[in-house]
């Protein structure tokens, strides 16, 4: 069983900031530094070091390859990568001495991806293969529809939230994984147990993992009739930079449910990852191997 993740590459351009700038305000920063970034690309990376098989499709843009290299020295298959001639996406990441960090995205070469880009990559692929997603590339409606005709198992994590993801069919979908914040977009409830609710009456076969921060996660999973629900305490550390938790927590869940481990296995799993992660500068280069955790 392989994963197919069909994402975001970033450049990330992180600076170090004693607070978040203000409206009208100029501050300086303390470091700047660039490291390889995106949803997509995070996600991959900690899919393959927690064991999975993992192919990456997307867009390298000008100046990009780097991230091309990232993935490569990971383990990851990039046969699915096509270059373009747009910039390189790229993110400006403000992180604040407690780890916090603000974050400004530009799509660029991510907003590239073409039809026939999504056919051929899922020409590789096999009914009951996954398929990962996050909504910082274009035609997610499309590739939702044409990964579901073909039978695999998509899990959608809809960040940022916009009008795209009103487009996508949810009855398509194996998993939505949003964070407190995306909940609430998408079912006007900030309480998770009541935005599951609305969830399920709208989308019965849908399982849903809610992340909630320093108060940890819940998780629904739906099989036939049956609703299996784990809630995970956060493990609490001394946080350097929470750039790619989320990111990090999802490729280790989802590498949980594809080796078929107790949605409980999965959760704990996910959450000593993300923990790790948030002890570590950077985005990619923060995410642990599956030693560290064992």
């Amino acid at each position: 069983m392989r994963v197919l993740n069909f994402g975001s590459l970033n450049l990330d351009y992180v600076y170090a900031v004693d607070h978040f700038v203000q409206p009208g305000e100029t501050i300086a920063s303390r470091s700047r530094t660039v490291k390889c970034g995106g949803k997509g690309l995070n996600q991959s990376i900690a899919l393959a070091r927690a064991g999975a098989a993992v192919l990456h499709a997307g867009c390298i843009g000008s100046g990009g390859e780097p991230l091309r290299e990232m993935l490569i020295r990971n383990g990851v298959d990039v046969a699915a990568l096509k270059t373009t001639g747009e910039m390189q996406g790229h993110t400006v990441i403000q992180v604040n001495p407690e780890g916090e960090n603000s974050i400004i995205l530009f799509g660029g070469s991510n907003l590239c991806v073409t039809e026939k880009q999504v056919d051929d990559a899922l020409n590789i692929m096999s009914e009951g293969d996954w398929l990962v997603l996050q909504n910082e590339i274009n035609l997610l409606p499309y590739i939702v529809h044409q990964a579901n005709k073909k039978g695999m198992r998509i899990a959608l994590n809809p960040s940022p939230f916009n009008d795209q993801i009103k487009k996508v069919d949810l009855n398509q979908l194996s998993w939505l994984l949003v964070n407190e914040v995306e909940a609430e977009q998408m079912t006007g409830s900030a309480n998770p147990d009541t935005a599951w609710e609305k969830l399920h009456t709208d989308y019965p076969a849908l399982s849903v993992l809610i992340t909630l921060g320093s108060k940890g996660s819940v998780a629904w999973m739906q099989e036939g009739d049956q609703t299996t629900v784990i809630r995970q305490e956060a493990i609490s550390v001394r946080a350097v930079d929470t750039t790619a938790a989320g990111d990090t927590f999802t490729g280790y869940f989802i590498a949980g449910l594809m080796n078929h481990m107790p949605l409980e296995k999965c959760m704990e799993r996910a959450a000593k990852a993300a923990a790790i992660s948030v002890t570590r500068p950077g985005a990619a280069d923060s995410i642990p191997q599956a030693d560290e955790i064992d």
